[in-house]
């Protein structure tokens, strides 16, 4: 199975799925999909939020290292356009997922966990 294709997958099935990207820890899209819905707010770069945001994840990374509180794994920040999902995949890669608010969060996050091993081992 291929980077698109597992990425598809949890955009078409998470419910309100408007883009997805994998990313380095720089911010910069190693893969990125896009839902072609009609008034998508994310657009067709869904990168851009992965770079706009990279700072944001490196701080609060740096908070829980101060606290002994082991790696980021997963944070959803709730914007007035979407919600934006935040997942590690490994030490240097992120998944980033935008879900529309009339979307399921709670199936985006199911299903991002059920293919991390397959995204791991494209890695």
């Amino acid at each position: 199975m291929s980077f698109e294709s597992i990425l598809e997958t949890i955009l078409n099935e998470c419910g309100g799925g408007l883009g997805i990207a994998l990313m380095g820890s720089d911010g910069i899209p190693i893969v990125q999909l896009t839902s072609e819905k009609p008034g998508n707010p994310v657009g067709d770069d869904i990168g851009t939020a992965g770079v706009e945001f990279a700072r944001i994840l490196s701080e609060i990374q740096k908070a829980s290292d101060s606290l002994n509180a082991g790696p980021m794994s997963e944070t959803l920040i709730n914007l007035a356009a979407f919600q934006l999902l935040f997942r590690s995949v490994d030490d240097d890669v992120i998944l980033v997922l935008a879900i529309a608010h009339d979307g399921n969060p709670g199936k985006a996050r199911y299903l991002v966990r059920r293919h991390l091993v397959a995204l791991r081992e494209e890695l």
